[in-house]
């Protein structure tokens, strides 16, 4: 049998198998739906939190989840795939108007679109293209700022308590964690020297596969946050594996594959199919169709 020259170890996922989703608490429903729905093109879950108190927004398979409170801000950037760049810039401008006097803004960079959303949350827009693999609509990173010297303790994190590939890379003078947590997906831990908003409570939501194995480590040194029930934990501390020392606090919503919503498909629509140009079996998004 022939032998061939493949690194194996380029397609290795590790024990966390999926980012799925970015939670940050938002004052206004309505004001909501004209950024994610509108502007952003995406879809609110059709089937679950429908109400007015909570909407979930997809993003291929992934989600925002928009709880209904006093607004929380990421301490970082999220990044998303969308299968359009123009089109996605066209929206933006469309509902510029519409939110005006809030944080909303946008700018058009190399091969991205920086957007803010209405009360301060960056979400980087990337065209599809070879560094995302396939992807056509998802959430392939999320991108945190953390202290200087704090990158090679959080690879070390993820590496021993959750079995993730991670490293730490140096940049000239700064350096950034590169953690895979599912495929194509990264959690981006960057150096930087400016002070660091206070933590407001944000979460994402991971799933792995050893579910008990990282719940024992984070037992035994008093860092789970919630016991939810037999399918999910959380925590919020980051640390040293090896001193224990705080390395950057953002709450994990750790599920295991048993999850009832593990894999769950979610509805994606076409956000360029209208009542005027309507055309006939295109109202659900499919990659590569337009």
């Amino acid at each position: 049998m022939a032998r061939g020259t493949y690194d194996r170890s380029g397609q290795d996922v590790g024990n966390i198998v999926a980012l799925e989703h970015v939670n940050v608490l938002i004052p206004d429903q309505l004001t909501a739906t004209a950024f994610y729905v509108l502007g952003l093109g995406l879809t609110r879950d059709p089937y679950l939190m429908v109400g007015l108190d909570n909407m979930w927004i997809n993003v291929g398979q992934q989600q925002f989840h928009l709880p209904t409170g006093r607004p929380q801000v990421l301490r970082g950037t999220v990044g998303v795939v969308v299968p359009n760049l123009g089109a996605l810039v066209s929206r933006l401008a469309a509902v510029r108007e519409r939110l005006a006097g809030t944080a909303f803004a946008y700018a058009v960079e190399d091969k991205h679109a920086v957007v803010t959303c209405p009360w301060g949350n960056r979400i980087r827009c990337h065209a599809p293209g070879p560094e995302f693999g396939d992807m056509t609509l998802s959430v392939p990173y999320v991108e945190f700022p953390v202290p200087t010297g704090h990158a090679e303790g959080i690879a070390r994190f993820y590496q021993t308590v959750f079995g993730a590939p991670a490293t730490a890379v140096t940049e000239g003078r700064s350096a950034h964690a590169r953690v895979r947590v599912g495929r194509g997906q990264e959690l981006v831990f960057r150096e930087t020297a400016e002070s660091l908003a206070s933590y407001d409570g944000h979460h994402i939501a991971i799933y792995v596969a050893d579910f008990s194995g990282p719940h024992r480590f984070l037992a035994e040194h008093d860092l789970v946050s919630e016991e939810s029930n037999e399918y999910q934990y959380r925590f919020q501390a980051i640390v040293d594996p090896d001193t224990r020392r705080p390395l950057f606090e953002i709450e994990h919503e750790v599920r295991s594959v048993t999850h009832p919503m593990y894999l769950r498909p979610l509805v994606n629509r076409n956000p360029s199919q209208t009542q005027r140009a309507y055309a006939r079996g295109r109202d659900a998004f499919v990659p590569g169709i337009e």
